[in-house]
């Protein structure tokens, strides 16, 4: 016998999941079109996603993607699995089953994660330098530069920048006209790396985007 008041909770929970993560859309903006953009160009696989937060737009594009958060909010979201897996099934841009795992840690701690084409680094600390084991070689390192993840990324010999995304567009011209201060000023990790912030270059991106060369 179908049980209404059951299938109505149910209904209810995932509704309140959708509304939370639209309110978190609404908030941070929605960074779809920047990882379709990465995902047609590179041919994007697998992707990691340390310090993700509620940000499941990746797996609306990519197949299998691991998540990594230990924020509360975060943790308390991704125990929703069958509402977050409807609303992918139901929005994915892909023909393929959507796989997505939570791993509710500290990113910087040791991750036993089979390495993956792409990582994204939006806004969660020095994301390429902690993960970067886990990235393939000739893997995409995506990040911003909010808390000084690029600039680390920029000065790390095992990365190297192939471009750099400004409203929505791939740039990989004039790629030596980023991370450079005013009156040739040197830059000073150790000053990024304690303050956890980007530096105010002469010229600045949304997005860079760096290879794993070895």
């Amino acid at each position: 016998m179908y049980n209404y008041n059951l299938r109505t909770k149910e209904q209810s929970v995932v509704n309140k999941f959708i509304n939370e993560y639209q309110q978190y859309v609404a908030k941070t903006g929605n960074r779809i079109d920047l990882y379709r953009l990465i995902t047609s160009k590179y041919n994007i696989k697998t992707a990691l996603y340390p310090g993700s937060h509620i940000d499941i737009d990746p797996s609306l594009i990519i197949s299998k993607v691991t998540y990594i958060d230990n924020f509360k909010g975060a943790i308390k979201f991704f125990k929703n699995t069958e509402g977050i897996k409807e609303y992918l099934d139901k929005n994915k841009e892909y023909p393929s089953l959507c796989k997505f795992d939570f791993i509710a840690e500290d990113y910087t701690k040791p991750l036993k994660v089979a390495k993956v084409d792409l990582i994204i680094s939006q806004y969660a600390g020095f994301v390429g330098q902690a993960t970067k084991k886990l990235l393939k070689s000739g893997g995409i390192l995506l990040c911003n530069d909010s808390h000084g993840d690029a600039t680390l990324a920029q000065f790390d010999d095992d990365y190297e920048l192939i471009g750099v995304v400004e409203s929505n567009k791939i740039l990989i011209n004039k790629l030596d006209e980023y991370f450079k201060l005013p009156k040739d000023k040197l830059v000073d990790l150790n000053v990024v790396r304690k303050k956890m912030k980007g530096l105010k270059y002469i010229k600045n991106a949304d997005n860079y985007i760096f290879k794993k060369l070895i």
